[in-house]
């Protein structure tokens, strides 16, 4: 069957997340939406899906726990996993191998842990922005020691992408899909990166705000809705493959 997702999501735990985007809020929002699988993608972290897989349980929604992660080149990539478990020990992973740096509330905003329930249970220290110690080159496979699925973000952006930043996907990555923020964009940069037609392409919404979050309109093809499901089709390449 084919179902309706949002694969990039941040929640008030990034430091540039609005504090409404909390939990209960995020998959509430995504009903709303007819949205059907959500992916929570916080900055270089983790420590928000526990309560985002609570919350969508309650709302209807399949939360997919993952990261977006900030490699060295400073070049954002979406890391999804098939269980909590295996999300928050790369969240441990790349807490370990990231710039740490006192967050400034004042200027970045707060970086709030929430429950289910939509209630504060801490706040990260350090700013969560600062890039790990993890190169676009390796982070594929190392996503995959995790048995986690990883792909660079918003390709066509003018900043902190993979095309911006190196001006190429290199086939030694070993990424098996990449994110647009804008699908109109594809058939442009086909011509000038023929590498995007054995990619699987997906399109999310990097919401920030519940705002921005998108009505439905993107779907994926899955054997069952589950996070399981999801790490594994995305990690099935096949030919060319375009937005729906």
């Amino acid at each position: 069957m084919k179902y309706y997702y949002d694969l990039h999501l941040h929640s008030c735990l990034s430091p540039c997340g609005d504090m409404d985007m909390t939990p209960h809020n995020i998959t509430g929002m995504a009903k709303l939406l007819g949205l059907d699988i959500i992916a929570l993608t916080d900055h270089n972290t983790s420590l928000n899906c526990e309560a985002t897989i609570e919350a969508g349980k309650k709302n209807g929604v399949v939360v997919v726990p993952g990261m977006e992660m900030t490699t060295s080149e400073d070049i954002h990539a979406v890391c999804l996993f098939p269980t909590l478990e295996k999300a928050l020990d790369w969240s441990e992973y790349v807490d370990r191998s990231r710039i740490k740096i006192r967050n400034r509330p004042d200027i970045y905003g707060r970086q709030v842990i929430m429950n289910e329930r939509d209630e504060e249970t801490g706040e990260i220290e350090h700013l969560l922005l600062p890039a790990a110690d993890i190169g676009i080159m390796n982070a594929y496979s190392l996503v995959r020691s995790f048995d986690g699925i990883c792909y660079p973000a918003h390709i066509d952006r003018d900043s902190l992408s993979i095309l911006s930043v190196l001006g190429e996907i290199d086939e030694s990555c070993g990424f098996v899909t990449a994110e647009l923020a804008d699908k109109s964009k594809l058939d442009e940069l086909r011509v000038r990166h023929p590498i995007l037609g054995s990619l699987r392409i997906v399109t999310s919404s990097d919401a920030h705000y519940l705002e921005n979050m998108r009505k439905a309109e993107h779907q994926i093809e899955l054997e069952e809705l589950s996070a399981a499901c999801l790490t594994e089709t995305l990690d099935r390449r096949i030919g060319m493959v375009y937005p729906k």
